[in-house]
This record gives structure tokens, sequence and C-alpha cells, in this order.
């Protein structure tokens, strides 16, 4: 009789499973689209304002991060942005593990919200927390860092 081992066995042939977040409104694109399509000046307050019409909308909060007038706004907007993202992830069926995609466009302003949130939190001094982000987006999407566009 062969030996046991203690070494777990992934029995799913595909590796773990994918969560795809569901597409945003399309109102709500459009608007975040606009929004940035504004002068420099202007974005934060448009981006700011799609926010407030669709608090769960992710990428809009990950935008709105990015426009920040310091790192400590940055960093709240992107906490914000990621932990709408965990509820939202939780709703679609992740159970907090498994892989969240860059690929697949809907997971974007989640993940843009959590590396947001790692820089910030780098930029601020809360380098455990940057590393943990750093380590939750490779787990998470195993090829992270995407490809420039």
């Amino acid at each position: 009789m062969a030996a046991m081992t203690d070494s777990p066995v992934n029995l799913t042939p595909s590796g773990p499973p994918e969560t795809v977040l569901d597409d945003e409104p399309a109102e709500a694109l459009a608007a975040l689209d606009g929004a940035l399509a504004r002068p420099v000046d202007e974005q934060r307050a448009a981006v700011a304002a799609v926010v407030a019409r669709w608090p769960r909308f992710l990428d809009a909060w990950a935008q709105l991060g990015r426009l920040g007038r310091d790192e400590v706004e940055r960093y709240a907007y992107h906490r914000v942005g990621y932990h709408r993202g965990l509820d939202r992830l939780r709703a679609s069926g992740w159970h907090g593990s498994g892989y969240v995609r860059w690929r697949h466009p809907q997971n974007r302003g989640f993940l843009r919200a959590l590396d947001g949130l790692r820089t910030n939190a780098e930029a601020i001094g809360e380098a455990d927390e940057a590393e943990r982000c750093a380590l939750f987006l490779r787990q998470l999407d195993p090829d992270w860092p995407p490809p420039a566009t």
C-alpha cells in the first residue's frame, strides 16, 4: 500500500475558480467616459458626480482615486473602491480565493482600485499594506501587472 502524504491534491483540471464581475450599466460607463473627457481641472468633480450616482461603480472609484489631490485622498478613494469591489466579488460567487483577472474588462475597476491602494499605501509609509496588496494582486491574476496600453 502506498504511503499517504500531507500534500493537498487539486482535482480541478482548470485550476482555481475564476470570477468575472457583472457589466456596469451602459449609462454609468458613458458618464465616466464623459467625465474623463472633460478638461483636466474639471475631471475630479465630474468623476465624483458619477460615483455619487453609481456608488457601486468600481472603475469610477479607481478613477476618482487617480484624480485625488494628494496621497491621503487617493488612498481613501482607492480603499473605498477596493472594499466595494470585495462586496461585489462576494456577490458574484467569489469565496476569498480564485482568480479575478485583468483580461476581463469587468474586473479592471476592482484591480485598478487595489493597485491604487497599493501605490498610495506605499506613498504614505504603509509598507506592510502595500506588500499585502501587491501579493493579493498576483494571487488574483498571476499575470499581474497587465501589459501597458
